[in-house]
């Protein structure tokens, strides 16, 4: 597989998201995975290419930082129901959907992930009062990653 394809695949699997993405391209094959151990580009003799590429929590491991997830949360932990890009407001410039402090209501919408290019909406699934958004704007999730705390 040419080199600039496989460049391109990789970027495409960083800026989409995706956890693992695997192409055939007849006898040669390429799986291109983010959730593996960091490390460089392995290349097997067989046809078969495997990359892996460090997530957002390989790469705070990497730099020392501490786990920030508290032990027991109190109250209800939204989280996230995709892998995508969060953003707290409808477009740039935009007030955000919510503000911690503020009471929400069962169905509200919280904030957007964007996958693929679509924008989904994520809604509360109960009533109460945001004590803690729990992911930075723009920043990438992971399916199940808690991104609220209501109480």
């Amino acid at each position: 597989m040419d080199l600039r394809k496989l460049k391109k695949l990789i970027d495409l699997v960083q800026e989409s998201g995706i956890g693992e993405i695997e192409i055939t391209e007849g006898e040669e094959k390429v799986r291109i995975s983010r959730h593996g151990a960091p490390g460089p580009v392995m290349m097997a003799p067989q046809p078969m290419q495997h990359v892996s590429l460090g997530g957002p929590a390989t790469a705070a491991a990497l730099e020392g930082a501490p786990a920030a997830a508290p032990a027991e949360p109190k109250g209800h932990t939204l989280k996230s129901p995709m892998v995508g890009t969060f953003y707290r407001a409808p477009s740039p410039g935009a007030p955000s959907f919510v503000e911690v402090g503020q009471t929400v209501s069962k169905g509200q919408t919280l904030c957007i992930i964007e996958a693929m290019k679509l924008l989904n909406e994520i809604e509360s699934d109960v009533a109460g009062t945001v004590k803690a958004i729990l992911v930075e704007n723009g920043q990438p999730v992971e399916y199940g990653q808690p991104l609220f705390l209501i109480e």
